[in-house]
């Protein structure tokens, strides 16, 4: 059970930019609100430093930008104890505590990372920061940044204490997850692990200590590991359909009180921010010659096309609308980045008749229609983001491809 420390009394007066405990930087986005979040339930003065403003309004306005279960609670009782402050600038970092880069390492359109990003956003807080200040690094990044970044500061003449403390919860339940699961920290000193640490015990039930290099790994493989396991039952999906056979019948007798593959996916589009990215940038460091994250992103990247094709076969494509279900990239999702979904759209657009998209969560797309409007249009669904909504729906009788396994009915195509 957590405890609010001795030390940190509930504040007062309002959190300020001069009197918080610490700086979460991008931390209004998917990374960041859990763990501002989390820091605040554990009695501390979190200044919410980030660039995106209308998300910052948000937040202050005492509502989410995005589906975080939970979080809504959690905002509210930290508003109410003043233990929020919300700046939009570097220059507003806070210097008594801790700051924490929520921005990781993206990749370019070459699948190769960029780290310049990281040495930018540090570059423009360098002023605002103090000589042993803790810098925590929290999204993924290439490895070997960690300890990069603390000799980069040197050569600025600067002495931070520099630590890696990779996020790893499942979007959408990041506040559940810090509260319950280990937390992997490093250091690039002594004093720097000893600071995350100290920093981590205040929010998660047991902390792992390993090198930078090793946390840096740990995050990668997680990732890469998780859309290999993908990249597999999407294949043997493939196979099974060649050869005629359900596979989501197969899938079921082979787990059906078999302990050693519980934990195995069931077929569908995977995607998302981090799955493909983090694959990728250990593929470009084992330079290119991670043939297992190579052959995923074939097969979870090629499933819509072999989905499209096998379309074609059955409907003259070109007189026909087509509707898609779900433009999140997960189910029970608002977050549409690197979904497949769009890849979808992206592809039937030129080939179909009409395209007509629709999903209960997204608020960000405004040609996303009705639900009841785009199965009326259309002559052919497609179950994109498996959301609970649609085991209900009324598809009124026209063919719903389902790669999932999510509905039934005579008129679900497999």
């Amino acid at each position: 059970m957590m405890t609010v420390r001795p030390d940190i009394a509930a504040p007062d007066a309002p959190t300020t930019v001069e009197n918080a405990d610490i700086t979460v930087v991008g931390g209004a986005g998917h990374v960041g609100i859990p763990l501002v979040l989390a820091l605040a339930e554990a009695g501390m003065r979190v200044n919410i430093n980030d660039l995106n403003q209308a998300n910052l309004d948000t937040l202050q306005a005492g509502r989410l930008p995005f589906i975080e279960d939970g979080a809504e609670r959690a905002l509210a009782k930290a508003l109410g104890a003043k233990r929020l402050v919300f700046t939009n600038s570097p220059d507003r970092v806070s210097t008594p505590g801790p700051v924490i880069i929520t921005i990781g390492t993206p990749i370019d359109e070459f699948l190769n990372p960029v780290r310049r990003v990281v040495q930018a956003c540090v570059d423009a807080l360098l002023p605002r920061l103090a000589d042993g200040q803790l810098v925590v690094l929290r999204s993924t990044v290439f490895p070997g940044t960690t300890d990069w970044l603390a000799a980069y500061l040197e050569t600025q003449g600067r002495k931070m204490k520099v630590a890696f403390c990779p996020e790893r919860v499942v979007q959408g339940f990041g506040l559940k997850e810090l509260r319950a699961m280990p937390q992997i920290v490093s250091g690039c000193t002594p004093e720097a692990e000893r600071g995350a640490i100290d920093l981590f015990e205040r929010i998660t039930p047991e902390v792992v200590v390993v090198s930078p290099l090793e946390a840096e790994f740990a995050k990668l493989f997680s990732n890469a590991y998780r859309y290999i396991e993908f990249a597999a039952t999407n294949e043997f999906y493939l196979v099974a359909k060649a050869a005629g056979v359900d596979y989501q019948r197969v899938l079921t007798a082979m787990k059906h009180n078999y302990p050693r593959l519980k934990s195995m996916p069931r077929p569908g589009f995977a995607a998302g921010p981090c799955l493909v990215k983090d694959t990728m940038q250990l593929s470009a460091f084992a330079r290119n010659q991670f043939g297992l994250g190579h052959a995923a992103l074939l097969i979870n990247e090629g499933l819509v096309l072999h989905v499209i094709d096998d379309l074609k076969r059955r409907f003259d494509l070109a007189k026909t609308t087509v509707g898609l279900l779900g433009m999140a990239f997960k189910a029970e999702s608002d977050d549409t980045r690197a979904s497949l979904s769009y890849k979808f759209k992206n592809v039937l657009t030129s080939q179909a008749r009409a395209v007509l998209t629709t999903d209960p969560f997204v608020t960000t797309d405004p040609q996303l229609l009705p639900l009841a409007e785009v199965i009326e249009r259309s002559d052919l669904l497609i179950l994109c983001a498996p959301h609970a909504a649609y085991r209900t729906a009324d598809f009124k009788g026209k063919p719903v491809v389902d790669v999932w396994g999510e509905l039934q009915g005579a008129n679900i195509i497999r």
